[in-house]
């Protein structure tokens, strides 16, 4: 660069500076631009200000119009709602969370819980297995304020979310202002189907009546059909409950009913045929009134359950009332779990809303049926594979039994053509004389009628656990075998549509085929043990005909129950008639009767205290009687009681 250039360069600057020096604007200028942009930006902001105060205009007539005109005056939120006036308008929102067990929907309206999801589990129909969704259920809270009582189910709640060590926290914040709320809190843990639920108050001393130390509690659920069969269902759907230390008890499970529970209670479950809402109160509900409705048959609800029950309450915010909620399975490991690590007395005893039979016949169950089907499970995954087993052991079990039993009736059928003798001898008008000869022949052949009688009698506790067992079973839910696609339902070849009366209310519209294999089974096995029975008795022969009738009205009574408990009786017919032949085989009849003769010419033996009591019970009904008669003929012809001549 030449020094001509530098110097160009050089004016050019100096011209420049010099000219905006030169045209600079003086203070009043700047003053007054300054001023012009002011205004400017004021006009954008309250451009924006009267924007935003729109929206929220047209959000507060949105908020007004879902929630009705009722309500559209401020005036009147307050006067309805109190110190919770700006709770009293919202637009509902979901909340949706999953612990791997659960998948849980809560609303903001109310604060409660919208509908609960069983993971991995279906209905009948393939679809999603919900407990209850949308309006299927209802928790209401009732809170005592000034001079107004609340509920919550009318008042929309602010969500919190967050995740805990052990799962997810969903807080319901129903806010007067920014220092006083109430907050209900629902902890969720992982893979649990036991969740827990807090209320609590903050600040609200001057809001909520100081001197009410309950909040009453209300609770509704509507019971789906979500299993096959729906009159089987209803039968195993109820609404259990629970005093405190005290034993289960459930509402009519046949038609509705209603009860006023007088005392504390630990808990309340509305029980479905395989899954329930359990409701568990830390410090158990008073003033409680439960109620369980049949709903009508073409209805897609089966029961309508409802509960209402006050818990203690700190308005002053120092102390939470807490309760569990159960949302699950009516497994009978998962409920009985819950009381591993209680304390004595302190125990839940949830699993008591599985029907387990009669008192003197659970044990068996829960003793002995379960941990056997538990254990069988460890090893096979086919639940045909599981029942079929079970049947095995349980006859390996019984057979010493069944063995005395089929001997009982061998030497009674061996004795049959002497008691006919004594029949033609002795006539039907002494019925106790031919009794007498009759007890006297088996004494003297060494056989107990009772003998045969007595083994039957100590099957039934087993066939009764099973009975009660097999309809209950959740793990059989869904389980297919053969042609059976779930062992907790019936298991239809044909089906109809048609009603047919006195056909369709008891047995339903299908023949399930485990069912009809049962009743001929059952037939069969009832001829086999007639065979050789025949007799001119008139008693005789209707007592075989009812002995045939029985397996027919057993097919009346299983048609709509479990096709595994079919299934089950199924096998153990069929391994009884294998017995049977089996006894038969290796049971010579022809020593048996050598046997008997022997014992029969042999001195007569004492008798046992049965047939001794028995004789002795005899001869005092005869002497009865004949004291009897001879006072009708007292009476009758007078003097000595001598009939004319």
């Amino acid at each position: 660069m030449d020094k001509h250039t530098i110097i160009g360069l050089l004016l050019i600057f100096v011209v420049i500076f010099g000219f905006s020096w030169l045209n600079r604007p003086s203070e009043e200028d700047l003053a007054r631009r300054r001023a012009e942009m002011d205004s400017i930006a004021r006009v954008k902001e309250d451009a924006l200000a009267r924007k935003i105060e729109y929206e929220k205009e047209q959000a507060r007539k949105d908020s007004l119009a879902a929630i009705g005109e009722e309500t559209a005056d401020s005036a009147r939120l307050i006067e309805k709602f109190g110190d919770f006036a700006n709770a009293g308008l919202g637009v509902e929102k979901l909340t949706s969370i999953e612990n791997g067990k659960l998948r849980i929907v809560f609303t903001n309206k109310g604060g409660r819980v919208k509908s609960v999801e069983v993971v991995g589990e279906q209905r009948y129909d393939s679809t999603a297995y919900m407990l209850f969704d949308g309006n299927d259920a209802m928790m209401n809270f009732t809170l005592i304020a000034r001079n107004r009582i609340l509920n919550t189910k009318d008042l929309y709640f602010t969500p919190i979310v967050s995740e805990t060590e052990i799962g997810h926290r969903v807080v319901m914040r129903l806010e007067v202002d920014q220092e006083r709320w109430l907050d209900i809190t629902y902890d969720v843990p992982n893979n649990e189907y036991m969740t827990q639920m807090s209320i609590q108050a903050h600040n609200l001393k001057d809001v909520l009546a100081q001197n009410v130390q309950t909040i009453d509690m209300q609770c509704q659920q509507a019971i789906r059909q979500n299993e096959k069969g729906r009159k089987f269902e209803v039968r195993y759907s109820a609404l259990n409950y629970r005093y405190t230390g005290d034993d289960a008890e459930r509402l009519s499970e046949g038609s509705s009913d209603s009860e006023e529970l007088k005392g504390k209670v630990q808990w309340v479950a509305f029980k479905d045929h395989f899954f329930s809402t359990i409701m568990i109160a830390d410090e158990s509900f008073t003033g409680t009134m439960v109620e369980s409705e049949v709903l009508p048959d073409k209805s897609e609800y089966i029961r309508n359950h409802k509960m209402q029950g006050s818990l203690q309450f700190d308005p002053r915010g120092d102390k939470a009332t807490t309760l569990r909620i159960f949302y699950g399975p009516n497994q009978y490991k998962v409920l009985r779990g819950y009381d591993d690590n209680a304390e004595e007395g302190e125990e839940l005893e949830l699993f008591r809303i599985i029907p387990m039979g009669w008192k003197i016949f659970s044990w068996i169950t829960t003793l002995i049926i379960i941990p056997m089907f538990n254990w069988l499970g460890l090893w096979f995954t086919s639940y045909g594979i599981i029942i079929l087993l079970m049947t095995i052991i349980i006859k390996i079990v019984v057979f010493p039994l069944m063995y005395k039993s089929f001997m009982s009736s061998a030497k009674m059928r061996l004795l049959r053509p002497e008691i006919e003798k004594i029949n033609e001898k002795i006539p039907a008008e002494k019925a106790m004389e031919r009794q007498q000869a009759t007890m006297a022949l088996y004494n003297k052949a060494g056989v107990s009628p009772m003998s045969g009688c007595i083994p039957m009698l100590l099957q039934w506790p087993v066939l009764f656990a099973m009975f009660s067992f097999f309809p209950t079973c959740f793990e059989l839910r869904g389980q297919s075998f053969l042609w059976a696609k779930d062992l907790s339902a019936y298991d239809a070849i044909v089906s109809w549509d048609a009603y047919i009366p006195l056909i369709t209310p008891y047995f339903g519209n299908h023949i399930s085929l485990f069912c009809l294999l049962m009743t001929i089974t059952n037939i069969v096995y009832t001829k086999i043990n007639m065979a050789g029975q025949a007799s001119n008795d008139q008693t005789a022969k209707m007592m075989k005909w009812m002995m045939y009738l029985m397996p027919l009205m057993f097919m009346i009574m299983f048609n709509n129950y479990a096709s595994g408990l079919s299934y089950y009786y199924f096998i153990s017919l069929l391994i009884t008639i294998f017995q049977t032949y089996m006894f038969r085989l290796f049971v010579n009849e022809d020593k048996l009767k050598e046997k008997m003769a022997k014992n029969a010419a042999k001195p007569a033996k004492k008798k046992s205290g049965f047939m001794a009591r028995l004789e002795a019970a005899q001869k005092a009904q005869q002497l009865a009687m004949k004291k009897q008669m001879e006072e009708q003929q007292r009476k009758q012809y007078g003097g000595n009681g001598k009939g004319r001549h």
